[in-house]
């Protein structure tokens, strides 16, 4: 089945591309379907590149998807055209009435500070509150992901003393879960982080659980809740090139930056990337919509509580 999408948005032609199937607003609402609503809460600075690389895993799936996009009141993005944002995303205060099957909360550049420092911490605090009786499932991404555990949890981050920054291997440790169903012993995942959390705080708190860390980056998947809440300290979003253009951005205005780790082919940056976490993707975000978001959230969507 299609994804449902905003009429316009340029991920449509961008995925279209790619043979995915993708159909706007208009055409959608012929269909008597009762659709998944996911809601993606973007806080990247890229911000049509995510959407892209999320509608992208979204759409692996038969089950037929209307995709909405939320903003920040507090907050306004430098990198997106504000038309675009005008257009496609709607404040969280004008959302909140509202209630979704599943929701995607992404990353932000603000690693280096704070939680309590960030400009729009009172808004992402009110918007995790909202999630737990709003949405059925949601995913926390990166920053997202730490915010999320010390909001909700009380875990605290550390920084590194170097960035985490390349493709790392990871084990599954409870592959019995559905979210792993399909799951080799071993998967990898894209990070790109100043941050961690300690695996030692995950596994002392009794209302988390670890399933999924790596011997070079530490935790990396955490759930809680019975699977209505998920943080994933990496990101499987991530397209073939993106840490590419990342590495070849920072290194043209500085001459610190290091090759992204098991990325290019032999480690060399004149090279194409050696993309080895694709597959593992579309798998994770497929099983998560599956497993815990269509067979979780009621069919009258006002009753998520």
């Amino acid at each position: 089945m299609p994804l449902r999408l905003p009429d316009k948005l340029p991920a449509i032609e961008l995925l279209k591309q790619e043979h995915i199937f993708v159909m706007d607003y208009s055409r959608a609402h012929m269909q008597d379907i009762r659709p998944l609503k996911i809601v993606i809460l973007n806080l990247m600075p890229l911000k049509i590149t995510t959407e892209t690389d999320l509608i992208r895993l979204l759409s692996n799936t038969p089950l037929q998807i209307e995709v909405s996009f939320m903003k920040l009141k507090s907050h306004t993005p430098k990198n997106t055209p504000i038309e675009h944002m005008m257009m496609f995303y709607r404040d969280f205060e004008v959302m909140k009435n509202e209630k979704f099957d599943g929701m995607i909360i992404t990353g932000a550049p603000v690693e280096s500070l704070d939680f309590e420092q960030v400009t729009y911490w009172d808004e992402m605090q009110a918007i995790f509150a909202w999630a737990r009786t709003h949405v059925t499932s949601t995913l926390y991404i990166c920053w997202a992901a730490q915010a999320g555990l010390y909001y909700h949890y009380g875990i605290p981050k550390y920084p590194l003393p170097k960035k985490m920054f390349g493709i790392f291997q990871h084990r599954t440790l409870l592959p019995h879960l559905p979210i792993f169903r399909g799951f080799d012993d071993v998967f990898n995942m894209p990070h790109s982080r100043h941050s961690e959390i300690h695996r030692e705080d995950i596994l002392a708190h009794p209302e988390l659980t670890l399933i999924a860390d790596s011997d070079d980056c530490g935790a990396s998947i955490v759930t809680a809740r019975n699977g209505r809440e998920f943080f994933i300290t990496g990101h499987l979003e991530y397209a073939p090139n993106t840490l590419d253009k990342e590495y070849k951005r920072d290194r043209d205005v500085r001459d610190d930056v290091e090759v992204p780790v098991n990325y290019y082919r032999n480690d060399d940056p004149s090279c194409e990337p050696h993309v080895t976490w694709r597959a593992h993707a579309h798998l994770f975000y497929s099983n998560w919509i599956n497993y815990y978001v269509y067979q979780e959230t009621p069919f009258d969507i006002n009753k998520i509580e």
